[in-house]
């Protein structure tokens, strides 16, 4: 008896139930979109975290900062010696200096990854190499020249300032590129992990000491590198192995080297200037990090966590706004709909006072008249969900194909000595320079899926409590003062 009537009153006011629903369905629409924007914003965080930090890299500890020592200019100082006061003179200077100045002994490696909590660890040297050409005619120069790089981006060139020269004139180009120095026996976790080799090969574990690179795509193509070239940095010459590829942005680090071959060139024998972390369970990140910091003092540990909150740009704004405005706008959309459906199911109930109350008459109690309109509303709630839920992954295919573009960029963290944030790279001192583009998406899980069918049952159940009370309250006098 129940679903005849059910099926026969719905059939009888088919408009009124689709207003109904479409009120829930937009709703329910909202809330998924919101929701699978969310999660595509997520998953572009998680693109840019994980091609500036490493691939499974849970945090990184570098040399806590200090202030510069009194004295410290902070400048280069490269020197050139003219052959004579008369003769024409093009020299060529490399300054190799740790990115950030700070460093830590590589004894610090094993001691992180002896911490509980810790899975493994590998140490990291990242240094900046400021490659200076000078032209120095008809006069004599003086032995020592400052010329200071502007730092600028893979393989860039900056002009210095003008060396002091005597009786004559001089002009210097200023070419600044990062090196990572690699652990070979440990590629997993560090500089190399976000970036594949698209020509050549990588590093072997034996190679620990060998004049061999691999360089970053966008470096080897400025510069017009491939398998088999050669280079020098400070006179040594290393050959070129592999093109690195990075998986999904532009990397920082130019040239890839064996850590002991980076730590020879920076001066740092036994130095590291970013320990990678990877965590027995990524849900104790936190305690880990704690316990780090707690037996290792001197140190920052920095976190994605604590890199997502430096990443700034479009990501971020629209990110802010998909989980603050995105959600409140959800929530008063979402309780404007269930308003509107119980209003109105209790205004149909309204004009219904004939029906219910001969049905009174007749002997139905008031709880089965509560439970047919409870039924009828249920139904309604459930084809608005249908509805939403057909809606909001429209919207969200939607949002998918157009795949509009996000810029990203990583601010600083306040560590020291990261590996500048490229791929691999730690959160260092230049990591604002890397800006990523990412397309976003939005995915639609079945979580979000079973929100909605959530809501839609919540819908149905409250335009139901609003008609069911309103039909107990009539009584059988009712529909016959409706009789005219």
């Amino acid at each position: 008896m129940f679903g005849i009537y059910l099926k026969r009153e719905l059939s009888r006011r088919k408009k009124a139930a689709l207003v109904i629903a479409l009120g829930l369905a937009l709703g329910i629409a909202l809330v998924i979109t919101v929701n699978s924007v969310s999660a595509g914003m997520t998953q572009a965080q998680d693109k840019v975290l994980q091609s500036l930090y490493g691939l499974g890299t849970d945090m990184t500890v570098t040399k806590a900062r200090t202030a510069p020592t009194s004295g410290s200019s902070g400048r280069p100082n490269f020197q050139f010696d003219a052959k004579s006061e008369d003769d024409d003179s093009t020299q060529s200077s490399d300054r190799v200096m740790t990115q950030g100045g700070q460093a830590l002994a590589s004894s610090l490696v094993a001691k992180v990854a002896a911490q509980q909590g810790v899975s493994s660890a590998v140490g990291a040297l990242s240094l900046n190499v400021t490659k200076v050409d000078g032209s120095f005619t008809q006069g004599k120069a003086k032995s020592s020249t400052s010329g200071q790089s502007n730092q600028g981006g893979p393989g860039g060139s900056s002009s210095g300032s003008m060396p002091q020269v005597q009786g004559g004139g001089a002009s210097f180009d200023v070419n600044s590129y990062s090196v990572g120095g690699v652990d070979v026996t440990d590629q997993d976790l560090g500089p190399l992990s976000t970036s594949k080799i698209t020509s050549g090969r990588t590093f072997t574990a034996a190679e620990t000491n060998a004049k061999l690179a691999v360089v970053g795509k966008s470096y080897a193509k400025e510069n017009k590198y491939k398998v088999g070239s050669t280079f020098k940095i400070s006179g040594t010459k290393y050959t070129v192995i592999g093109i690195a590829t990075p998986d999904s942005s532009d990397s920082t680090t130019d040239v890839y080297l064996p850590l002991k071959q980076a730590q020879t060139l920076g001066d740092a024998k036994n130095k590291v200037t970013t320990i990678y972390v990877k965590a027995t369970d990524s849900k104790q990140i936190d305690t880990v990090k704690a316990t780090i910091q707690k037996n290792i003092s001197g140190t920052t540990v920095t976190t994605s966590a604590d890199l997502a909150e430096t990443v700034s740009g479009s990501l971020s704004t629209a990110s802010d706004l998909a989980t603050s405005v995105g959600k409140w706008l959800s929530i008063a959309v979402l309780a404007a709909a269930f308003l509107v459906a119980a209003l109105l199911t209790s205004s149909a109930v309204s004009r219904r006072v004939r029906e219910f109350g001969t049905l009174k008459a007749l002997g139905w109690p008031s709880r089965r008249v509560t439970r047919q309109v409870v039924g009828e509303s249920m139904v309604n709630g459930l084809l608005g969900g249908a509805l939403g839920i057909g809606l909001g992954l429209a919207a969200a295919y939607t949002v998918t194909a157009i795949s509009p573009k996000l810029t990203a960029q990583l601010g600083s963290t306040g560590g020291g000595g990261g590996m500048g944030g490229g791929p691999g790279g730690g959160p260092g001192q230049q990591s604002a320079q890397n800006t990523m583009e990412i397309a976003l998406s939005a995915p639609v899980s079945a979580t979000t899926i079973a929100l909605a069918v959530g809501l839609a049952v919540a819908g149905g159940l409250i335009a139901g409590a609003m008609g069911g009370w309103r039909a107990s309250r009539m009584r059988p006098a009712d529909a016959l003062r409706s009789v005219s």
